[in-house]
């Protein structure tokens, strides 16, 4: 199987261009692919598909083979390949996924993409769409307990769910020992992404996010836009002003718009392009 190695920020993901490659699999692949011990290593597997909707269409797959709705560094990195690989000339495309179509914007220099603006559409407050359990509107910075703490949340989906937590000090954060509690709450019934929050000021945030499936990531683009909603509903930031979030991996800038759509542009970047042969793999890894 042919793949290139893509990361948005330091979201690693193996992508298959499924034009050319044909995945029957893709959940057992994605396991096989990630591990980063005996496989390329990654955060999980995308394929770039042909769609009957939009230009293009994704399917993305967590390093646990769980399918993944939607992944905002993943979409920058498929406008960055089909641009680049010549499969499009168009600097403004449409990408089906699981939660709907994607727009996306790109900025290219000297033909090679840079970085990329996706329009990611509203932020869904109501706690039955995000899923969660919960009555109300919305759930925005309200208790829970988690194992054995309570924190305030604010829950946004962005396509997938997630969970926002306003603290201090989340250098300090023993995010493996807490994360998996958010992630397998019963709030919620697909699990969660958990992201925890440090604000700078009303345009810079800082985060650490949990994704399921998958553990702490050094970025998660439909994390940043879900945190950069709730930093507006709680106070801290303004609607219609970009919004800087400082993640592990690098930087993304972020837009809540008056009428509930999250803009989101950051960069792009190839790794390497290989091929892998996935039983061979499998059968030298441990059981």
């Amino acid at each position: 199987m042919k793949f290139t190695k893509m990361h948005g920020i330091g979201n690693d993901y193996v992508y298959v261009n499924c034009f050319e490659e044909t995945v029957n699999d893709p959940e057992y692949v994605s396991r096989i692919v990630s591990d980063r011990h005996f496989g390329i290593g990654s955060d999980g597997l995308v394929l770039i598909m042909p769609s009957e909707k939009a230009d293009f269409r994704m399917r993305m797959f967590n390093a646990d083979g769980s399918e993944g709705m939607m992944c905002g560094n993943a979409s920058r990195c498929i406008g960055k390949y089909v641009y680049d690989n010549r499969m499009t000339d168009k600097t403004e495309i449409t990408l089906e996924t699981k939660s709907g179509i994607k727009y996306l914007r790109l900025f290219a220099d000297n033909g090679i993409v840079k970085t990329v603006e996706v329009d990611m559409g509203e932020a869904i407050l109501k706690p039955p769409l995000i899923p969660m359990k919960a009555d109300g509107e919305t759930f925005i910075n309200k208790p829970i307990e988690v194992n054995g703490s309570t924190y305030n949340i604010t829950a946004v989906s962005m396509g997938n769910p997630h969970c926002v937590i306003f603290t201090n000090g989340i250098d300090d954060l023993e995010l493996e020992k807490i994360g998996p509690y958010f992630e397998n709450h019963a709030l919620f019934p697909e699990r969660v992404n958990t992201e925890f929050c440090e604000v700078i000021n009303d345009h810079t945030l800082k985060m650490r996010v949990w994704e399921r499936g998958s553990g702490e990531t050094w970025a998660c683009g439909t994390g940043a836009c879900a945190t950069a909603a709730a930093s507006v509903l709680c106070g801290y930031c303004k609607r219609n002003e970009e919004i800087t979030l400082i993640l592990r991996g690098g930087k993304l800038s972020i837009t809540y718009k008056q009428d509930g759509r999250v803009l989101m542009r950051g960069p792009a970047a190839k790794v390497f392009d290989g091929d892998i042969d996935i039983e061979n793999t499998a059968e030298n890894m441990p059981d």
